[in-house]
């Protein structure tokens, strides 16, 4: 039984974590909490079907093999998060911070509406690799493929990024403009460049946790991006604003939490389990306001 506690806290905090990073990119780079990303995740799930009236008539990506989805939606959502940065947060750049989060907030909810004129508003039912739900048994835990999947991806996901931004010049671009944006600009970092990467990068981890929630959950809804949201952001905040590790790691440690809570509450206790958590998380900020991982030099505000 613990075992089995340990693979859905793993999976559950990957989501999190997944989602996290993405928002954590564009805050390192930009210092703008994208609160759209949400909707990034939602535009992303509705990519795999086609608006259509006739639900016996909805097609769509979940009909193609796993190797051309992946590829594709992917694509989509770095594509998605670029065209926003170009036509939205673009021109407000020199905007103040609550200009800029309170686009993000008219952009979330633009891209909203149009998934309802598209899709109305009742959940669509996705088919997508039903077959990842069949368990594997290890050591006696009865673990969906899905899950395995998800901790595998986390974990190669988290390499990957560490190692582009470590060895490559895009990388080492982001990491010197988060450190300092106006001396990386004055040493040659081009601006538009790195701040395009940071939200392809922002807008692929919102196309992973969209194909993972629908293989989860096998539904499409036009509000299904808003919690996961809600939850990245507070990873976002616990872990350090601005830290890409404290994210991951604030990620991981919420959907540790929220599994043990679900495993460890009574039954008539289990609907309030998200008031435990976000008690917890309140304990957190008030002994460390700044963030667990805060990069060096951060100060609370008092």
């Amino acid at each position: 039984m613990s075992l089995q506690l340990v693979f859905d806290a793993l999976a559950l905090g990957g989501i999190y974590a997944i989602a996290a990073l993405g928002i954590a990119l564009i805050f390192g780079v930009m210092r703008l909490v994208n609160f759209a990303h949400g909707q990034f995740i939602a535009c992303a799930v509705f990519a795999l079907i086609v608006p259509s009236t006739d639900a016996l008539a909805r097609l769509g990506l979940g009909l193609l093999p796993a190797p051309v989805v992946i590829p594709l939606i992917l694509g989509f959502g770095a594509g998605l998060a670029v065209a926003a940065e170009a036509f939205v947060f673009r021109p407000m750049r020199n905007a103040s911070p609550v200009a800029l989060m309170v686009g993000s907030f008219a952009l979330g909810v633009a891209l909203q509406n149009v998934l309802l004129v598209l899709y109305g508003g009742r959940p669509k039912a996705v088919s997508l690799w039903a077959e990842l739900g069949h368990p594997v048994v290890i050591a006696d835990a009865h673990v969906p493929i899905l899950q395995l999947i998800v901790i595998a991806a986390v974990g190669l996901i988290l390499v990957s990024l560490a190692m582009m931004l470590r060895h490559t010049r895009l990388g080492l671009e982001m990491r010197a403009a988060a450190a300092d944006f106006g001396m990386a600009r004055m040493l040659g970092v081009r601006a538009n460049r790195v701040i395009a990467g940071a939200f392809a990068l922002s807008g692929a981890l919102a196309a992973v946790v969209a194909l993972v929630m629908v293989a989860q959950t096998g539904v499409a809804d036009v509000r299904m991006g808003g919690q996961i949201m809600l939850v990245a952001f507070i990873a976002t905040v616990v872990g350090g604003m601005g830290s890409l590790s404290g994210a991951v790691a604030a990620g991981l440690g919420i959907g540790a939490v929220s599994a043990l809570l679900q495993a460890g509450l009574p039954a008539e206790a289990r609907p309030f389990r998200d008031a435990f958590l976000y008690g917890a998380v309140i304990l957190v900020l008030l002994f460390r306001p700044q963030g667990l991982f805060a990069p060096a030099g951060s100060k609370p505000r008092v």
